[in-house]
């Protein structure tokens, strides 16, 4: 056994791979630029790099050569900061194969995912964990020292306990028997991952489809500043996880799980130490400990692992924990004074932009924790960690300003916008004061993503008035619910600054929050699975007895017409998404959603149902269908439509107006959408195992 800390290996190799981990020893060396590793398939990887053609085939970021002659460079980690601010000219459509992708002669689109990959597996697993340890009063290890391998490129401050040294015997031998446990369970995770075959490639991919397939859907990290070696590794695992979900051979699921959990894993261990770090532009320490979180509970909350579904949701309300300590002030706030001038040197514009894409970014990733906490609430049958109607923070900036390529195309487009100087919280509160009817919504330009902040503000109070004995003190009416929703709707759907992409996504959600203001979507499908002994993993079973519906007598309801338009105009837009944008995080809730209102009306005896040919959702949110939503609107065909409709006149003209639905078509069709989206979000598969359940008991 090794002196440093008693552990059995089972093959003589591992025994050498961990104890150089307590010396540091890299006894393989480059013939080349004379870099040493720790092992020697990671030497041979390196070397791989010197070999490589000039002229590639695949041509790299601009600033990918820089970074690669970095990677060549014999100076120490600490000192390197290369900026890889550019973009990929040419995507490669290919995917990992299962030969070793290290012989592949290209380019990487990150160069650094090549150290990466040794950091991750070059380290013995059981020193990665020591930093984190290393804040009990217990010493661990020969020396007591050694350096976390999932901090980033520059090292975090060193934290020393602020207590004395445990004494020895029963106490000091519960802590050493704790570092034994974290040591087993980072062996344990470190050997999945070196179990999956992971390779640079894969990890270079993967990165790249985050940034080309998820970020335009949720942008909360700015791509044309990022620096790799800048970021912390818990970071980047994160966001590399999920970037495998849009690669294509099967065995990238259960990597990406791989690096999920390694990311969790360092940051359940060593939070304290991350929330100290703070990158070159960062206005604050702990900004991508909360990027990290999010990316993290992203991941989770749509995992096909129920596992990792529950752990990312026991670390849900940490992460808004995370978030307050690096909270926006208004002095962090970019002040427009600062804008650089055009003739300003190349240097002092590219610093300034750097400076407001980091503090953008901030401000992102802590409402980003906003939108994932609606969304997670309402799948998990919880309530909000936070009160959304109290959001204190701004609207970010445009996504006009935020994808800007360079800093003389973001100084134009800054220079140009007007921001909104309202919170969210004055926001939200001016959509329930007849006066404003919209005033500030109307009055300013608002992003796609600033919309679905308020969206979750209004689905907060959806969920405050699901109380059925009485309503909650303060929380407005369920019919001035819908007044907001209706304002916010006119908005979405007359805004010039927003890409048909960006419209749809959002709509989407809308519709959903709607539905969910008609009837609970996931009250309603614990009660059909209750009642036809089904089992299911979508919507938990929380401890409180609820209500039984009555299924036959709901389907008559007004609101049961309500939640059918919105569940047929959910269906048709998730339909309608482009390609390359039908994988925005709420589309699996708000399909499943859908799929409820069908499976019961189906079970109620409606099969086929007749619907307006053309549906004024002013009317349709309004309240006994008078004047109150409908002022200042022209009487239309689709205002008479919806009306009739809505008072329930349809079912005696079946056949002769509006359009026919035939219900138990649109839930197959609803089966091959929630088999595409299985390609993305995992959490897709358990609700297609109970649509099927569902479809079954139609049919």
């Amino acid at each position: 056994m090794i002196i440093f800390a008693p552990f059995p290996f089972s093959h003589a190799d591992t025994h050498q791979r961990h104890e150089r981990g307590h010396t540091g020893a890299r006894p393989y060396v480059c013939k080349e630029c004379k870099r040493p590793f720790a092992r020697q398939d990671a030497l041979a990887r390196h070397e791989k790099l010197h070999t490589r053609t000039e002229y590639s085939q695949c041509p790299s970021p601009p600033a990918s050569h820089a970074s690669k002659q970095s990677l060549l460079s014999p100076s120490s980690s600490g000192q390197l900061a290369v900026s890889d601010n550019g973009s990929a000219t040419t995507r490669r459509t290919g995917t990992t194969a299962s030969a070793p992708p290290e012989y592949m002669d290209f380019d990487l689109i990150w160069p650094d995912s090549e150290e990466l990959l040794e950091n991750l597996v070059s380290l013995d697993s059981s020193t990665q964990w020591q930093s984190s340890l290393g804040t009990l009063p217990i010493s661990i290890g020969g020396n007591g020292t050694s350096n976390t391998n999932f901090e980033s490129v520059n090292s975090f401050h060193d934290k020393t306990s602020s207590i004395g040294v445990i004494p020895c015997g029963e106490s000091h031998q519960a802590v050493h028997n704790v570092s034994e446990m974290v040591t087993a369970l980072s062996s344990t995770v470190t050997a999945a991952v070196e179990a999956t075959s992971i390779t640079s490639v894969f990890l270079d991919e993967c990165l790249h489809m985050f940034f080309v397939r998820f970020i335009p859907t949720f942008p909360v990290l700015h791509r044309s500043t990022f620096v790799f070696r800048e970021c912390t590794k818990p970071l980047l695992l994160n966001a590399m996880a999920i970037g495998s979900l849009y690669l294509g051979p099967k065995d990238s699921i259960e990597k990406g799980e791989a690096l999920w959990r390694l990311a969790h894993v360092a940051i359940a261990t060593s939070w304290e130490t991350l929330i100290t770090h703070r990158g070159p532009y960062d206005p604050c320490p702990g900004v991508q400990l909360v990027v990290t979180a999010l990316l993290g509970q992203v991941y989770g909350a749509l995992s096909k692992n129920r596992a990792i579904r529950t752990t990312s949701q026991a670390f849900h309300a940490l992460s808004f924990f995370w978030a307050r300590q690096c909270s926006v002030s208004e002095k962090d706030l970019y002040a427009a004074d600062a804008l650089p001038p055009f003739n300003a040197s190349d240097s002092e514009k590219d610093k300034c932009w750097r400076t407001w894409a980091a503090k953008e970014i901030q401000q992102r990733a802590v409402l980003g924790h906003y939108l994932l906490d609606g969304l997670v609430s309402r799948m998990s049958d919880g309530m909000p960690s936070v009160r959304h109607t109290a959001n204190r923070y701004r609207p970010p900036s445009t996504e006009a300003i935020f994808e800007a390529r360079t800093a003389d195309e973001w100084i134009s487009q800054l220079g140009t916008r007007e921001s909104v100087q309202y919170s969210f919280r004055s926001i939200v509160h001016s959509l329930f004061q007849p006066a404003s009817h919209g005033q500030i919504l109307n009055g300013h330009i608002f992003s796609a993503f600033s919309f679905r902040v308020i969206l979750e503000g209004l689905q907060s109070l959806v969920s405050d008035c699901d109380s059925e004995d009485f309503p909650i003190l303060g929380v407005p009416t369920k019919s001035e619910l819908r007044q907001a929703l209706a304002q916010v709707q006119d908005c979405i759907a007359n805004s010039p600054h927003l890409s048909n992409s960006e419209r749809l996504e959002t709509l989407l959600r809308w519709h959903t929050i709607c539905l969910d203001a008609c009837i609970d979507s996931s009250h309603l499908c614990r009660s059909i699975c209750a009642r036809y002994d089904i089992s299911q993993h979508v919507c938990p079973v929380g401890g409180a007895i609820e209500p039984d519906i009555d299924i036959i007598t709901w389907v008559h309801t007004v609101d049961a017409r309500r939640s059918l338009l919105h569940a047929i105009a959910i269906q048709e837009i998730v339909e309608q998404l482009p390609r390359g944008r039908a994988h925005v995080i709420h589309i699996p809730s708000s399909l499943f959603a859908a799929a409820t209102v069908y499976v019961v009306f189906s079970l109620g005896g409606q099969n086929s149902v007749n619907t307006p040919n053309i549906i004024n959702w002013q009317t349709a949110l309004s309240t006994d269908f008078d004047s109150s939503l409908l002022s200042g609107q022209p009487d239309g065909m689709g205002q008479s439509e919806t009306q009739r409709y809505m008072r329930g006149e349809y079912s005696s003209v079946f056949g002769k107006m509006g359009t026919t639905q035939n219900l138990l078509y649109e839930l197959n069709s609803m089966q091959k959408l929630f088999r595409c989206l299985c390609s993305q979000w995992g959490i897709a598969y358990d609700m297609a195992d109970v649509l099927d359940q569902w479809n079954a008991l139609c049919h």
